[in-house]
């Protein structure tokens, strides 16, 4: 069960990195705690039962959150970028409405994919400072209040990165 919920995180990264990683750090996080039982515990149908269970909801949670882009009318891709928006938003303690997100994402996946039609663009200074700069004003012109603009940038260009990886 172990390998099957390891192996399900690892696909899910590939599409929405930051969620991906987050659940990654959950399955550690249980995986450690199994293995800091005492040696007595260890064959203890209960324990086992409970491992099994944490394992069981932490893979409920997974797929509910691979579906999640659904709720929002928009697709996975999107969902990834809204995610990080909606991280940065969190940890910067700032309000900003749901529809501003949607669009604002929507806007970062098209700049995106004008970007990555270059084979090399994730390697060239030219092509990375205009996908800052574009970003920087599709933030400021859906509303999204001012931000460490490298923070956003550097997530941004990690999942786009991680999407012309993985895309088949």
């Amino acid at each position: 069960m172990q390998k099957l919920l390891s192996q399900a995180i690892e696909e899910f990264k590939k599409t929405n990195r930051i969620q991906g990683v987050d659940f990654s750090k959950r399955f550690k996080k249980l995986v450690e705690r199994y293995y800091e039982r005492k040696d007595f515990q260890a064959l203890q149908s209960d324990v086992l039962d409970d491992v099994a269970e944490q394992f069981a909801d932490l893979f409920a949670e997974l797929v509910k959150e691979r579906n999640s882009f659904k709720d929002l009318g928009i697709d996975f891709e999107e969902k990834a970028f809204y995610d990080i928006l909606k991280r940065l938003q969190k940890n910067i303690n700032l309000t900003t409405h749901t529809k501003n997100l949607l669009n604002c994402q929507q806007e970062i996946k098209a700049i995106i994919a004008d970007k990555a039609r270059y084979t090399d663009w994730s390697s060239r200074d030219d092509i990375k400072a205009e996908l800052k700069v574009d970003l920087i004003l599709t933030l400021a012109e859906n509303d999204y209040p001012p931000v460490p603009s490298d923070e956003i940038f550097k997530e941004i260009f990690e999942q786009a990165e991680n999407f012309k990886k993985y895309r088949v």
